[in-house]
């Protein structure tokens, strides 16, 4: 440890780093540790709060230190026991490792190798089984029928392997295709085939043809990088994808890395963070504070949570691997309409939502007045973006190959409130998002009467249902470029149908939660003022202008909303590279959209 006159303090070793966080607490600021290359595996998350403002804690110039709320495991040998080289498929019999781990708390435990998240133990290895039928038919939602009770029949023989297994679960798209959940078996009738899962029962009910898999079962511990923990007995059972000696093995304890309380003018710089069991870094209050240039990898949860107080950033970071999503900004008072101003910008969100599959988005932005630019979203289950509240700013990032485990999800997804208004989309390539088996998920996707959003000048490219309003008002579609697009907009009036009852109901009681009325929100959305009394439940005021269609389909408007859609000058059947085509991507600044160079 050497404390130079510049108040920067290095660090080069786990106990060192406890204690330059705890002397930054009354040293004079501004004060930056460095931190120097090496795994700095933590005891407990590091705690930032008030006395912490004005620290930067920073990787050394060109090294990249790793901070690990895991631990590593040592002492494999292969497995003797003859009760579990039973239960063990005969392939793998002799290839199965175990270490003794001791005992182990929280339900996100998981294993890494080789600096990649590995997979509990599952059946089929990749992709679903579908459930053969419902074994009591006795619910009905949107036409369709199942079940809200949790059995049903399945297909083979396999289940019978799971006899005796202490943890095993299913995780399945029970009934809708954007919802999804873990649940244990209670047990298992293998004359009839039937599988009765324990309570509490999915939310949405059983249907049949819906998807499921089997998990953390010994028995289908088979692939290479697939691993199951036995924890009565604190042992870990562990087929590597490569020899144990090429990697080092780690396993998930602590909940979080980083916990900042009321700290300002925090910057987090350059660090690895990686095998912690929820989110990485989580945030309250305070103001300006900043995550830059971090790898936030192999984590439960999400990578930052950063809630309340004002202008947090989080910038240039490569995340991948968590258990949920990536980043989620709030902050911001709805009642006033006072912005946060939090960022999220420059951020390469991918591989992401690996344990919870849906609502998991890389940027969740709710609150007010907050923005996400210029960051690169691909290769996850559901949504890229989310947002919720006021006047959000959304632009110049592009995302592709998201939704693929879903038929009704958006790439950039907000529903079901008048009230939610403000919001500007622009400047974004979003391609190849076409939903699971290519059935076709949406783009932009305001869903259930989300009104008062503008989709402007962004770029769409082979992308189903690329901007669509889903029975909203006042949303504007304008100068964008759809390319093999199917179609390029949608729009509904579903609360003149099947959604009619939530008018009355969600929609009304989000409109009276908001004081709409009065200025700042009478001036800023003079539309709302009055909606009760303008047909509340009609698609209203939605404008589609200036807009380029290359291919693909153009429109799908619901009769009962045609009449009531403004068309401006929307240019259909545009051939590519004409100059039509041209003058658009320079007005769209494509050549802007997507990762800066750090």
């Amino acid at each position: 440890m050497t404390l130079l006159l510049a108040a920067a303090l290095i660090v080069s070793d786990t106990a060192t780093l406890e204690k330059q966080l705890e002397a930054a607490r009354t040293a004079p600021k501004p004060v930056t540790i460095e931190v120097r290359a090496g795994t700095y595996f933590l005891d407990k998350p590091i705690a930032l709060g008030p006395e912490h403002s004005g620290l930067t804690l920073a990787a050394r110039r060109n090294e990249k230190p790793i901070i690990s709320g895991g631990r590593r495991v040592t002492g494999w040998k292969p497995v003797t026991d003859p009760a579990v080289l039973a239960r063990l498929d005969e392939s793998v019999r002799g290839t199965v490792l175990q270490a003794d781990i001791g005992t182990v708390t929280g339900d996100r435990l998981e294993l890494f190798f080789q600096d990649q998240p590995m997979t509990v133990a599952r059946w089929p290895n990749t992709g679903f089984v579908k459930i053969v039928d419902v074994v009591e038919q006795n619910y009905e939602s949107r036409g369709r029928k199942g079940s809200k009770t949790p059995k049903f029949y399945y297909d083979g023989d396999r289940p019978a392997r799971w006899a005796g297994e202490k943890d095993v679960a299913l995780h399945g798209y029970w009934f809708h295709d954007w919802s999804d959940q873990r649940q244990k078996i209670a047990s298992i009738d293998t004359e009839k085939r039937i599988i009765t899962l324990a309570p509490p029962a999915h939310g949405y009910g059983y249907r049949k043809n819906q998807w499921y898999y089997a998990f953390n079962a010994l028995a289908e511990l088979d692939a290479p990088g697939e691993w199951y923990l036995d924890r009565a007995a604190g042992r870990l059972y562990f087929l590597p994808p490569a020899p144990i000696g090429q990697g080092t093995a780690v396993v998930s304890v602590l909940s979080n890395l980083v916990v900042m309380l009321d700290a300002t003018n925090v910057t987090v710089r350059g660090l690895v963070f990686e095998a912690a069991q929820g989110t990485a870094i989580t945030g309250r209050n305070g103001h300006h504070n900043q995550i830059v240039g971090c790898v936030i990898r192999n984590v439960g949860s999400r990578a930052v949570q950063m809630s309340g107080g004002t202008a947090h950033r989080v910038a240039d970071c490569d995340i991948h691997g968590t258990g949920d999503g990536g980043i989620g900004l709030t902050g911001g008072d709805r009642k006033t309409l006072t912005p946060a101003g939090h960022v999220a910008e420059n951020n390469h969100i991918h591989h992401y939502a690996r344990w919870h599959r849906m609502y998991r988005p890389a940027i969740a932005l709710s609150g007010v007045g907050n923005r996400a630019a210029h960051n690169l979203i691909h290769d996850a289950p559901h949504q890229a973006m989310s947002f919720s509240g006021n006047d959000h700013l959304i632009e110049f990032n592009e995302i592709h190959n998201v939704c693929t485990e879903s038929k009704d999800a958006g790439a950039i997804y907000s529903g079901r409130d008048w009230t939610a208004r403000g919001t500007v989309i622009r400047h974004n390539h979003l391609h190849d998002i076409t939903g699971l088996e290519g059935r076709g998920c949406m783009g932009v996707y305001l869903d259930d009467m989300l009104s008062g959003i503008t989709i402007a000048n962004n770029l769409f490219s082979n992308v189903t249902r690329a901007a669509f309003i889903g029975g909203g008002r006042d949303c504007v579609i304008e100068g964008n470029i759809f390319v093999d697009c199917k179609p390029a907009v949608h729009v509904d009036a579903r609360a003149l149908g099947w959604a009619a009852k939530s008018v009355p109901t969600t929609m009304t009681q989000r409109l009276n939660a908001m004081p709409y009325k009065q200025p700042p929100w009478s001036t800023r959305y003079p539309r709302l003022v009055n909606i009760l009394d303008d047909d509340p439940a009609a698609p209203k005021g939605n404008v589609i202008a200036r807009n380029l269609c290359i291919g693909g389909k153009w429109d799908n408007i619901e009769k009962k909303a045609l009449p009531l859609v403004t068309f401006e000058d929307n240019q259909l059947d545009v051939a590519p590279g004409s100059p039509a085509h041209r003058r658009a991507l320079k007005q769209i600044q494509a050549d802007q959209i997507g990762l800066r160079r750090k």
